[in-house]
């Protein structure tokens, strides 16, 4: 079966939508969207589908079976939830939101109009993070103790110049909203719930209203500690994206500048699989990585399914309610408990 696809948003991100959703058999791109018509119009020359200036317009006009909201992050919401009555599958670029408020209408909206909604978090299907998740959903770390993550990232003032929603608070927010989304996303998806968040924040290199370096530590439910290292002030190029996760049985580190590598893996009692995850190593071209393909073919199982995604909008939602925890901590000083009503966080406003 195949299913046609439409996409909203022709920036930075498109270019590695549309080249994965041409490898994937059963996936379709009938349009492209984008309020820079000639933005469109040039995509769509090279694509060889029609461009129109309003989503609603093209959504009506072609009827896609999918449509991904690849725009800039304050918009995703509206948009989300203005094509769910018009649409059975929405797919949006991370974050899903900027507040929590608006995360929760896009999720109440497709649930009202029977739509799918997916958050696009790419690297959980990286194969280095695939393993090392299959550890954790067997014991084999037994009790955790500690979860880190490094985004050791340049992004130079041209990138913040490209588009005037870059690095603001009401469409954008700093390096935890954007580039440090997924691995937010991946320390609570393999350490488990977040109690609480005490974070700091500092914009160093770059003229952004939001931050460009931020570090926290969180205590999650299981009484293990974490720690977040953000920053887009690397210079002169990226450096690396990893993750670490601790237990009292065994230690795992995935490196590489996109969660790509297998660094190390360690555990008290050996297992059959530990020859195959000690070898997952993939270069990827770029930070977005390889994961897009089998987000696409996940989504594809999913519908064929009618299984759960493991990217629903309940699942994009958790990272975002850590991230205004973040925020909420680093502009009141005082550590933030999960679970809150945000009363000090500028992001999306």
């Amino acid at each position: 079966m195949t299913r046609t696809i439409a996409l909203v948003g022709c920036g930075r991100i498109s270019d590695r939508h549309l080249k994965v959703i041409e490898q994937v058999p059963g996936l379709k791109l009938v349009g492209l969207c984008d309020i820079q018509l000639e933005r469109a119009e040039a995509a769509a020359r090279t694509w060889a589908v029609p461009a129109f200036a309003d989503a609603v317009d093209m959504v009506k006009t072609l009827k896609p079976d999918i449509v991904s909201i690849l725009t800039d992050s304050g918009s995703h919401p509206r948009i989300g939830s203005l094509l769910a009555p018009l649409v059975g599958v929405v797919v949006v670029e991370k974050p899903m939101a900027l507040t929590l408020e608006d995360a929760d209408h896009l999720i109440e909206t497709c649930e009202t109009h029977g739509t799918r909604l997916f958050v696009v978090k790419q690297n959980r299907f990286n194969d280095a993070i695939q393993q090392l998740r299959q550890a954790v959903v067997q014991g084999r770390f037994g009790k955790m103790v500690l979860g880190t993550v490094r985004i050791r990232w340049a992004r130079h003032q041209a990138y913040y110049d490209q588009d005037p929603w870059r690095g603001t608070w009401k469409l954008d927010g700093g390096v935890f909203t954007n580039q440090a989304s997924h691995h937010i996303d991946l320390l609570q998806w393999l350490m488990g719930p977040v109690e609480s968040v005490k974070s700091y924040i500092s914009t160093r290199l770059v003229d952004i209203e939001a931050e460009d370096t931020g570090v926290a530590v969180l205590r999650f439910k299981s009484g293990a500690l974490g720690v977040i290292e953000a920053t887009t002030a690397t210079r002169p190029k990226d450096l690396e994206g990893s993750i670490s996760i601790l237990g009292e049985k065994g230690s795992v580190v995935v490196g590489g500048f996109s969660v790509n590598r297998m660094v190390t893996w360690n555990f008290q009692e050996p297992a059959s699989e530990d020859e195959q995850a000690q070898r997952s190593i993939a270069e990827p071209p770029n930070v977005y990585g390889f994961g897009h393909k089998p987000f696409y073919e996940d989504m594809l199982a999913c519908l064929d399914s009618g299984r759960r995604s493991m990217l629903d909008g309940l699942e994009g939602r958790k990272s975002l309610e850590i991230i205004n925890a973040l925020y909420e901590s680093a502009f009141t000083g005082h550590e933030v408990h999960l679970h809150y009503v945000p009363q000090s966080v500028p992001l999306g406003r």
